[in-house]
């Protein structure tokens, strides 16, 4: 791999430590307003998404629903790539991309969290989800031999005081295995999504991300459909506005549209400005679910939060002095 397609690849992994992956292609022109507003938007959209979740979980099981907000969400994407000229088949050097984000950053990520939420909050899920870089970075030190700064050290060093904030005795009932499974899950997810973001890193698709996004949304749909079955047996919803109302904000709104809206803000702002602005979403998710569903701000969830977010935010830190094309 050459040098240029290593910084390439640095950059475009960076801004797929936020779901969903997408690719940062720099134009080299001031930002638009259009493109900044559709990130504003999506950044409160994909927060809203976990309270959303919330509230749909108590009208449809979660392996479904997780099915549903794939299933919605490819077609309308695929819809918007007809629209826009035509649906281009994955070429063979982005298959490996198509299963492992398909697979993990959608299907295993987002059943996790949508069991996991099942019996905690909505806002503690959507931190705790958004712990990615505490898995990374060692594995990027271990594995590939990453070089690493202090700075970065103490930033996952101080997001792993968040999660033990987060986890502790006084924080969650240990002595409920319900809830330490539920924890746990979401940890579990938060890896699994770690594990896409080594993948692109330090390896290069062949199309771009808005190509494949279909239809890595389409496996993660062929994958939960038999595993709801499996798990929960026939797929079982009441007809309520509410129930279509979440499926069409978690599918069509929160994964299609917020996707298009980063992609294309992404082709305007730096990778590390992408990553810093997406703290936004898990920090909106705890706020619409302390307002929206009335769950408690206890004082974990606060130092919690607040420590994994500084961290994250520290982590996103470039590691050298940004070039001209960076800015």
């Amino acid at each position: 791999m050459s040098t240029n397609a290593s910084r390439e690849g640095l950059r475009n992994a960076r801004l797929c430590e936020f779901p969903p992956a997408i690719t940062n292609r720099h134009n080299h022109r001031k930002p638009a307003f259009l493109p900044l507003l559709s990130l504003v938007v999506a950044i409160v959209l994909w927060g809203a998404n976990w309270p959303v979740m919330k509230v749909g979980l108590a009208h449809v099981t979660p392996v479904w629903f997780s099915a549903l907000r794939f299933g919605t969400g490819g077609a309308a994407l695929f819809i918007a790539q007809f629209l826009r000229g035509g649906i281009r088949l994955p070429k063979r050097g982005d298959l490996p991309f198509v299963a492992s984000i398909g697979l993990l950053q959608m299907a295993a990520f987002t059943m996790l969290g949508a069991l996991a939420m099942i019996h905690l909050g909505a806002g503690r899920s959507a931190i705790l989800s958004y712990t990615t870089p505490l898995w990374v970075t060692p594995i990027a030190i271990v594995v590939f031999k990453e070089k690493v700064g202090s700075l970065r050290i103490g930033g996952i060093m101080l997001a792993a005081a968040g999660v033990a904030t987060l986890v502790n005795p006084s924080a969650i009932d240990w002595g409920n295995p319900v809830v330490v499974a539920s924890n746990g899950a979401l940890l579990i997810a938060s890896i699994c999504w770690a594990l896409c973001i080594i993948h692109l890193r330090y390896f290069k698709a062949v199309s771009s991300a808005f190509d494949l996004a279909p239809w890595q949304m389409l496996l993660a749909t062929i994958v939960l459909v038999p595993l709801a079955w499996i798990i929960e047996g026939d797929f079982s919803a009441d007809d309520t506005i509410t129930f279509f109302a979440s499926t069409v904000f978690v599918g069509p709104v929160a994964t299609a549209f917020c996707f298009v809206a980063v992609n294309a803000a992404s082709s305007w702002l730096p990778a590390t400005t992408m990553s810093t602005a997406m703290l936004g979403v898990p920090v909106t998710g705890v706020l619409l679910s302390l307002l929206l569903l009335g769950e408690p701000l206890t004082a974990p969830l606060a130092a919690g939060t607040s420590a994994i977010v500084i961290g994250i935010m520290l982590n996103a830190i470039p590691r050298r002095k940004p070039n001209k094309q960076d800015l």
